[in-house]
């Protein structure tokens, strides 16, 4: 069985190319279109929904990268002649299916790919690597054009499917001829001499691909991209120090993988002294806006009732005692009140001091069902219990 093709034949590395990547890409839309359907409005169905959504991934990676081989190789070979070369409309027409075939075997599974580096949270590719990408931001922008383009060149890729498979058929049951037994058995079939291919369908195809690329790009506009840093609105206090800036960060366990988020919006009150000689220093009140949460690609769903609900609970306060500690560092110990629920929490926090600028930063943990969130997720299958949380702030002391 030889391997290489001729102008008559396809080689058997041809034609094992071409059915598994037929198989990849099968399986990877009807996945995709399945996980589309499937509902997520309990822990249960929003896992087996990820869990789908994560086959879809994984497979759409091997589709990319078999697609990518196949490719090659085929630059590699000659490509067998047409039966019908009388056929000019015909065989036109072929050849832009078969060159948009090849780009949306490539651009397809990559911009699912981009999308999914692009943010955090929800169904994780299965691949030992991936989850992130070189020179692909976290950004809700390369995001939607990302995810524009896949929705997009994802129905081409179908539609242009439909019509390969449509020719394939018509050779068979109209025309009669061996068109599909040279792909299926590699059999031998028109003229010897070499194929003369026009560049028109592949121009066509390019031009497409250009224009809902063009539409893609001109998305990244359309949001803004999340900062790794969120400054705290400086506002009037009370206290004897006002935030400068900070972030307020946590993460937590989702579907296996960590997912970072934070809240855009809160404020301080501070009063500390840091002359005193007592193992109390001061108080501190922290009044976070919920509202302002961004957690990845779940922010819509922790923002809603089964979790935050920030409709109904726009604000968690945190108050608490500012404390001394033996070994130099300092303790906030006091009440969060998050999700209606007010429960003890103690923040660990270094604090640098030089002369009228202080830096700190802290980490604590938070466990979910201690603020009634997540019931619907009984185990950490799908959402971890514990939740990390950081602060890093820089205050300036008020004259």
């Amino acid at each position: 069985m030889p391997t290489q093709n001729t102008t008559q034949s396809y080689g058997s590395v041809a034609r094992t190319f071409h059915w598994l990547t037929a198989l990849l890409i099968l399986s990877a839309i009807g996945l995709g279109l399945y996980a589309e359907s499937l509902p997520y409005d309990t822990g249960e169905a929003l896992a087996a929904k990820a869990q789908v959504f994560s086959l879809h991934k994984t497979v759409g990676i091997a589709a990319f990268f078999v697609a990518l081989a196949r490719i090659l190789w085929a630059f590699t070979q000659p490509r067998p002649t047409t039966l019908h070369p009388d056929r000019k409309l015909e065989t036109l027409a072929a050849e832009f299916v078969h060159w948009s075939l090849y780009a949306a075997m490539l651009i397809v599974p990559l911009s699912g790919w981009i999308t999914h580096a692009a943010t955090t949270g929800f169904a994780p590719i299965y691949w030992p690597l991936g989850q992130d990408l070189p020179l692909v931001p976290k950004s809700e922008s390369v995001e939607h054009a990302a995810g524009f383009a896949h929705w997009l060149f994802g129905k081409v890729l179908i539609v242009s499917l439909i019509l390969h498979v449509a020719g394939a058929i018509k050779h068979v049951v109209i025309d009669r001829d061996a068109t599909l037994s040279r792909m299926v058995t590699g059999r031998s079939a028109g003229p010897e001499h070499p194929a003369h291919h026009h560049r028109a369908p592949m121009f066509a195809a390019l031009a497409l691909y250009a224009a809902g690329t063009a539409a893609a790009l001109s998305m990244t506009g359309e949001a803004p991209a999340p900062q790794a840093e969120q400054a705290a609105a400086p506002a009037a206090t009370t206290g004897n120090w006002q935030v400068a800036e900070g972030t307020l960060d946590f993460s937590i366990r989702q579907m296996g993988s960590d997912v970072t988020g934070n809240f855009a919006n809160w404020q301080a009150e501070i009063r500390f002294d840091d002359a005193a000689t007592t193992e109390s220093r001061g108080k501190v009140v922290v009044t976070i806006d919920t509202t302002s949460l961004t957690l990845g690609s779940v922010s819509d769903q922790a923002k809603g009732p089964e979790f935050f609900d920030v409709a109904t609970h726009p604000k968690a306060i945190f108050t608490a005692d500012l404390l001394a500690q033996a070994d130099g560092t300092y303790l906030a110990k006091g009440e969060l009140d998050l999700h209606g629920i007010k429960a003890p929490l103690d923040l660990p926090f270094a604090l640098t001091i030089d002369g009228d600028k202080a830096m700190m930063t802290a980490t604590t943990t938070l466990d979910r069902r201690d603020y009634q969130m997540g019931a619907a997720y009984p185990d950490e299958s799908s959402v971890g219990f514990v939740a990390t949380v950081t602060v890093n702030l820089t205050a300036n002391r008020v004259k």
